[in-house]
């Protein structure tokens, strides 16, 4: 079989789901926590690598929010935002929709101000100097109740940063039902952000109708639950809305038992539109050119394959058309070089 690591490698990509705490690499988050010696992560990054194996969802969320609490001045948000660019350059990746939880850090102690100063400034020296383009997604920390949700509301639309595109919900689903979140919703609608709430991970394909029904949501985060329903696919390919699939995450949560039984072939084959996603990339153990190796492997694809995966994540996102155009044909032109060697 083909090689197609250095393909992925070199292919230009776009990543559309992708947590800003959870892509701190294990060199980041030891720089914290030896910034930061009260916690309990480890400052170790050998350490890491066993304290990031989970046990089930639960308890993956524990850990994400034990590193979440390494991020406690404007200079560790800083530092995080553009070393986490600096990954993404490394694996060309052009483009990527960042979910940002704000709530999480502004309610540590981290000024409202200093925060969006913090990741508007690395998102800018990302542009320039590692010629990656961020923007923000902000979401509800679902654990964290309503009160969270009025306040993640109120940043994006108060205190809205030039990055940010649209507004979502993650955290757990078990117990967390999605309708108590559309006033919400309806508010960052209102002031022009796209809905992409998390739905269908952990809970049933109810969940994922929910979010379409009652968030109006324009993309959904993971949606793995969403062949168990053919009504529902079928809804989804007609409507072209795409799903944001994350596959070793799905399995290192345990929303899935084995990446053999992942039901991404069952939704490319009932036409939904696909795109590949690293989620928490250094506490799964992947990254996003990984994850395109998955994707290869469980949908055989070759090199064209590819990189029509990768032009769904770039139609999928919310790039201008321009910068739609620009991406998709920087593909094309990668692919043909490629090929014709």
């Amino acid at each position: 079989m083909t090689d197609l690591r250095p393909f992925i490698a070199g292919l230009p990509k776009a990543e559309l789901h992708v947590h800003h705490v959870g892509s701190a690499s294990p060199r980041i988050v030891a720089e914290l926590a030896a910034r930061h010696p009260d916690s309990k992560v480890p400052a170790d990054p050998e350490a890491l690598v066993e304290y990031f194996t989970f046990t089930d969802f639960a308890h993956f969320i524990d850990v994400y929010l034990s590193v979440v609490d390494l991020i406690r001045t404007p200079e560790d948000v800083r530092l995080l935002t553009f070393e986490v660019a600096r990954d993404m350059a490394r694996q060309n990746i052009r483009y990527a929709e960042l979910t940002i939880t704000p709530f999480s850090s502004t309610s540590r102690g981290i000024p409202e101000v200093a925060f969006m100063e913090a990741i508007e400034d690395a998102r800018k020296a990302a542009e320039s100097e590692l010629d990656v383009v961020l923007r923000w997604c902000f979401d509800i920390p679902g654990e964290a109740g309503l009160a969270a949700a009025e306040e993640t509301a109120r940043l994006a639309v108060d205190l809205r940063p030039e990055g940010l595109i649209a507004f979502g919900l993650g955290g757990p689903e078990i117990g967390v039902p999605r309708p108590q979140f559309k006033p919400y919703f309806d508010r960052a609608i209102d002031a022009g952000l796209h809905s992409v709430p998390h739905a269908g991970e952990t809970t049933g394909p109810g969940t994922v109708w929910d979010a379409l029904r009652e968030l109006r949501a324009e993309r959904i985060g993971h949606g793995t639950s969403a062949v168990q329903d053919p009504e529902l696919l079928a809804h989804l390919a007609e409507h072209r809305i795409p799903l944001e699939v994350c596959p070793t995450s799905n399995i290192a949560t345990r929303a899935v038992a084995d990446l053999d039984e992942h039901p991404i072939k069952a939704m490319v084959e009932a036409g939904v539109l696909v795109t590949v996603n690293s989620d928490d990339p250094p506490m799964f153990g992947t990254d996003l050119n990984q994850e395109y190796g998955v994707a290869a492997r469980l949908l055989g694809l070759d090199e064209r394959g590819l990189a029509d995966l990768a032009k769904n994540g770039v139609e999928a996102s919310f790039l201008d058309a321009p910068g739609k155009e620009r991406l998709a044909t920087e593909i094309d032109t990668y692919t043909a070089k490629w090929l014709a060697r």
